[in-house]
């Protein structure tokens, strides 16, 4: 990569002449507009087994009594998953509710005695200097561990799609996450606690099952199992499912949100698994804050953090009805509205993320923190003056609740009495903007759905107007921030405007203004964030109702689509704006008139069967790559590279722009004796070269080697060493037997893995599956190795510890083909084999990103 940059540079004088994958490598685009191209430094995660001897070696010692010990102990780890992501919720939970009812009592009290005294700016200063600090708190943990700000849903997304994203699941995340999210929630931010949690069920489901930590070098048990990227991946499913159905009470919700927004690679065997673990987490969070709260343990009032309550006409009116067959047109009609009033949000978002990556992040960090104290100082005022200047004092209701007996309802219908905020108003009278304004935005959601006291049109959309500017504004800064109950608020004003312009302009009084408003909260956050399973579901388990379930549906419906017009959901943007190679679902339709051969990487690093250390450790340290094919020289073939002038081998067919990169780095690696088979391999090579004859035409390969730089135009003459090349360095077959990982590489070198020349490749030491993989997933550093004890001249056989077996592809395979492989086996590699097992290339990630891949499709057709 770094030899073609350097080509790059020097061949092309402007920038404009680069090609789009020369764009790619280097990451630059043509205008400031276009998309930022995916990042080569992202590593992927493999969810493919590496079966190799000492992965067969544990086979054979299981029996059915092991299997069903080893699926025991995934079945307790899943519901401790569980356990502890609802007890993660209850803390968050707690202290956000003890932080903010300790700020509103005192600034409710100060401006209660201001308003007389005319003292008002106290109050504001209050309200400031409470807000300033929780958000400044809030971002020094950021600070500490950065990937802990937002929601972390676009990292956890990535994680299941098999990026690996550096920090994402650390336990330094996950107590920087909880603590930063509680802090910034109570300091008056337009953020929600919902998204965070989703990231530490993740976390959480990542880390509990390995039994260490990095961060505390201390906490690690003596436990081999579940070390490899298959099984974590699966962990971190179930904990991100749990995180949703601590959130919302959903576990069915959280499931589907694991499977839909989340993970891409699925097995029947995980369902069960993250839907156990996501009941967990909803029933122990539920027990706890049902005890805590009501001091009713054990009776199960509470399910999520986020409670909508039951949608109920009142006894009294009889003509009342949640929704008709009618209503169906006005929800299509707001899931127009969600959809575009969500494909703007994301609009002005990503504008304003791209603004923070030039601007802000460049930056020293204090500049971060400077930038969230300045949302939340703006924030503050606004919320301030509009509560006490915007507001009109509105009628109580005589019931605040439309009639349920129940406990839990009858408490609900409590906290949206003591909710109502009196403002400057006269008795019976509330304020309606400071109701909405200056209390939680759960209590705000309340009162939007069940308050039968009607909000006045102009305040909800002024409401509406300010909440989506500053939210729009909010999620991006340097702090911990969920997307989802903004968004829910947002909506369920703008649903509730809706319903008070029907019953007021249109005269329809038998609507019921609470599913209004729920339809809604689900027609702008689906604009937003373009889910459509498992946010119906998640709506109807946090309702209670499931006659719900066709109005919602087809709003998300109409909303996804409306805004997929316009641009991508704010979860997916995040993603392109990071550069991260993410898989989509499928290829587009025309990306079948690529083939394999056009998209793979032909440039291979390989190694032999039997390397030498001193081979090892130069591939290893001259080289980013995480596999290296293992191969032999398939020297039979040489002969029938030329017949007529014309080249025949499908290795070079499919291989021209590699001939002279791979035959560059043989004669370097044969020169100084790097590298070569073990001693049987070579002897017999070299019995079967001096046996050989010469090419008898001589005119033929003279003419080949005159031809040399016309596919190579990125390769200056003088830099060229082709002129010393003989036809056997030129032109080499490379037959495939296997794949090896990096990390495989590095632990034998670690543990001295080797045998002399003057033994047999039978003496090298084995190792087993439990020490390949004890260092999971943290493996050591090649330049960190200390290898002065090892003679560099020794020889590693590397074919027990390889993978034998590797998905492959022939070169021939359609791009469509290729990708649903690659994305529904979760591979890290693939490489391309020819029909004679010589390999020809190598595909990863990279290379079906759909920028690489348009990259590529511009190619084909300049080229027809």
């Amino acid at each position: 990569m770094a030899r073609c940059g350097c080509g790059l540079c020097c061949c092309c004088g402007e920038r404009e002449s680069r090609t789009p994958e020369e764009l790619t490598i280097l990451g630059e685009t043509h205008e400031e507009d276009d998309e930022i191209l995916p990042r080569k430094d992202y590593e992927s995660l493999d969810y493919d087994r590496c079966i190799n001897d000492p992965y067969l070696e544990v086979l054979e010692g299981m029996d059915n009594k092991k299997a069903q010990r080893y699926e025991a102990v995934k079945w307790v780890l899943v519901f401790a998953i569980g356990v502890c992501t609802g007890l993660v919720g209850l803390f968050v939970d707690f202290f956000v509710r003890l932080f903010t009812q300790l700020k509103f009592r005192v600034v409710q009290s100060s401006v209660e005695e201001c308003s007389e005294k005319g003292c008002l700016a106290l109050s504001l200063l209050e309200l400031l200097g409470f807000n300033l600090t929780f958000v400044f708190l809030a971002s020094l943990l950021v600070l500490i561990q950065p990937v802990a700000a937002g929601s972390g849903i676009p990292e956890i997304k990535c994680y299941l799609n098999g990026v690996k994203v550096p920090g994402v699941v650390r336990l330094r995340t996950v107590v920087c996450k909880a603590l930063g999210v509680l802090f910034s929630v109570a300091g008056g931010l337009f953020v929600g606690k919902e998204g965070p949690m989703i990231h530490s069920g993740a976390v959480v489901g990542a880390g509990l099952p390995q039994f260490q930590s990095i961060s505390l070098r201390k906490i690690q048990f003596n436990f081999p199992y579940f070390r490899s990227d298959r099984d974590k991946r699966d962990f971190v499913s179930a904990g991100a499912a749990a995180g949703v159905a601590a959130a919302f009470g959903a576990p069915i919700g959280g499931t589907l949100f694991s499977l839909e927004e989340g993970s891409s690679f699925w097995n029947q065997g995980l369902t069960w698994k993250v839907l156990f673990c996501s009941m967990a987490a909803t029933f122990t969070l539920n027990f706890f804050r049902s005890g805590i709260q009501f001091g009713s343990w054990g009776s199960f009032q509470l399910p999520g953090l986020l409670n909508f309550g039951e949608f109920k006409c009142s006894e009294s009116d009889k003509k009342c009805h949640l929704w008709t067959a009618v209503d169906l047109g006005f929800f299509i009609l707001m899931g127009i509205v969600g959809g575009l009033l969500g494909a703007t949000f994301n609009c002005l978002n990503k504008r304003l993320a791209r603004y923070r990556m030039r601007n802000v992040h460049p930056k020293p960090k204090l500049v971060r923190v400077l930038e969230s104290l300045l949302v939340s100082l703006t924030t503050t005022v606004v919320v301030f003056v509009a509560s006490m200047v915007l507001g009109e004092c509105r009628q109580m209701s005589s019931t605040s609740h439309s009639g349920n007996d129940t406990l839990s309802l009858q408490d609900m219908s409590e906290d949206i009495n003591s909710s109502i905020k009196t403002f400057f108003c006269p008795n019976d009278t509330y304020n309606d903007m400071a109701t909405l304004f200056f209390n939680p935005q759960e209590s705000a959601i309340l009162q939007l759905f069940h308050q039968d006291g009607t909000f006045s049109p102009v305040t909800l959309s002024l409401f509406f107007l300010l909440y989506f500017l500053l939210s729009c504004w909010t999620y991006g800064i340097s702090v911990p921030s969920g997307l989802f109950v903004p968004s829910l608020l947002c909506g369920a004003a703008f649903g509730r405007l809706v319903a008070n312009l029907l019953k007021s302009y249109i005269g329809l009084d038998h609507i019921y203004s609470g599913t209004f408003a729920l339809v809604g909260a689900a027609a702008f956050l689906g604009g937003v964030v373009r889910m459509t399973i498992s946010l119906t579901v998640i709506l109807i388990e946090s309702t209670n109702e499931i006659t719900y379930g066709l109005p919602i549906m087809i709003t998300l419906m109409v909303a996804k689509w409306t805004g997929d017009f316009f641009n991508k959901g704010i979860y997916d943007i995040h993603v392109s704006l990071r550069g991260v190679p993410l898989l989509e679902w499928e290829t587009e339709v025309e990306m079948d008139k690529l083939r394999a051969s056009d998209i793979m990487e032909p440039n291979l690093t390989y190694v032999y069967p039997h390397t030498r250390i001193q081979s090892l450790v130069s591939i290893l340290r001259t080289t980013v790559h995480h596999a290296f094919p293992v191969v032999t020289e398939n020297r039979g073939n040489e002969r029938e590279f030329m017949k007529g002038n014309q080249l025949i081998s499908n290795n070079i067919k499919f291989k021209k722009s590699s001939i002279l990169t791979r035959a560059g780095e043989q004669r370097r690696r044969s020169q100084s004796m790097k590298s070569y088979p073990s001693s049987e391999l070579r002897n017999m090579c070299d019995e079967h070269i001096v046996t050989e004859e010469p090419p008898e035409k001589e005119d033929l390969l003279q003419q080949m080697l005159e031809r040399r730089y016309t596919p190579y135009p990125n390769l200056y003459p003088d830099q060229s060493p082709s002129e010393e090349w003989t036809m056997e360095e030129r032109f080499r077959p490379l037959t495939f037997h296997g794949l090896i990982l990096r990390s495989q590489l590095v632990t034998l070198l670690d543990r001295g893995v080797c045998y002399s020349e003057s033994q047999s490749s039978a003496s090298q030491p084995r190792l087993s599956h439990a020490e390949m993989s004890e260092d999971y997933p943290r493996y050591p550093d090649i330049h960190d190795l200390d290898l002065t004890l090892l003679n560099p001249r020794m020889i590693v056989d590397v074919t027990p510890y390889m993978n034998p077996s590797p998905f492959t592809v022939s070169p021939n395979t359609h791009v469509s083909q290729v990708f649903n492989l690659f994305r529904t086996m979760g591979l890290r590699h693939l490489p391309v084999v020819n029909a004679v097992g010589e390999i020809v290339g190598i595909i990863t990630r990279h290379n079906l990103t759909h920028e690489f891949l348009q990259a590529r499709l511009r190619q084909h057709y300049q080229t027809i």
